[in-house]
């Protein structure tokens, strides 16, 4: 997606490459919301349970319209 970089580790410069797929299963992750001087994060996202529960189509894409479920 343009516009948008993922670093390789904390204090590195390597960017990595990005391969974007369409969601096929809905997960919560758990995040540290410290973020660098850039907005990215800080630490990396954790998995935390697969929700079968959830359609993808009701989860809005990362970045969209953050309203709760």
């Amino acid at each position: 997606m343009a516009g948008w970089t993922f670093s390789a580790g904390w204090g590195t410069q390597r960017a990595l490459d990005v391969l974007l797929v369409e969601p096929r299963v809905v997960m919560e992750v758990a995040v540290d919301v410290a973020r660098d001087s850039t907005g990215r994060w800080r630490h990396p996202v954790r998995p935390h349970r697969i929700r079968p529960d959830l359609d993808v189509a009701q989860v809005p894409l990362f970045g969209e319209d953050d309203a709760s479920l």
